[in-house]
């Protein structure tokens, strides 16, 4: 059994995944940082594998990310991947060949606070778009370089 802080946790991540409505799916990346856990795609997967019937989930609606417009039914079982997108095509979601779910269609953007969507986030400079921090990495307070031992 998960000790009382992971199951806090879970908690939170359930409630975000309830409210992403049928015809629309979100990334395990998207719900962990919807949660207040950014970088958490991972924790999010872990919630949903750990879930019970009795949490009542829609489970479906949770795919990884295959890209800055697309995402990917993430089940690497055939079984699951194929009851996955049964349950995401039956609520009007397109699901490709290969699994990839066009996010600029079909992707959840929750209400702000004031009623309306949000706009659709771009990467802020380059990078794989896989999950990378757009944080920078802190200045060093030495502008000089490091002496050799060589001199």
């Amino acid at each position: 059994m998960p000790s009382t802080d992971l199951q806090k946790m879970y908690a939170r991540i359930h409630v975000v995944i309830r409210k992403i409505p049928r015809g629309h799916v979100a990334t395990y990346g998207q719900v962990a940082e919807l949660a207040g856990f950014p970088g958490g795609a991972r924790i999010a997967a872990a919630a949903l594998k750990t879930s019970t019937p009795e949490h009542r989930l829609p489970w479906q609606r949770v795919i990884g990310k295959a890209g800055g417009r697309r995402g990917r039914i993430a089940i690497h079982d055939p079984v699951g991947a194929a009851v996955q997108r049964q349950l995401l095509e039956d609520e009007g979601v397109a699901v490709g060949d290969r699994g990839l779910v066009a996010l600029d269609v079909y992707g959840w953007l929750p209400a702000a606070a004031n009623g309306r969507r949000q706009p659709a986030r771009r990467p802020a400079r380059g990078g794989s778009g896989r999950g990378a921090s757009l944080r920078q990495r802190p200045r060093s307070a030495s502008t000089r370089r490091a002496s050799s031992s060589r001199r």
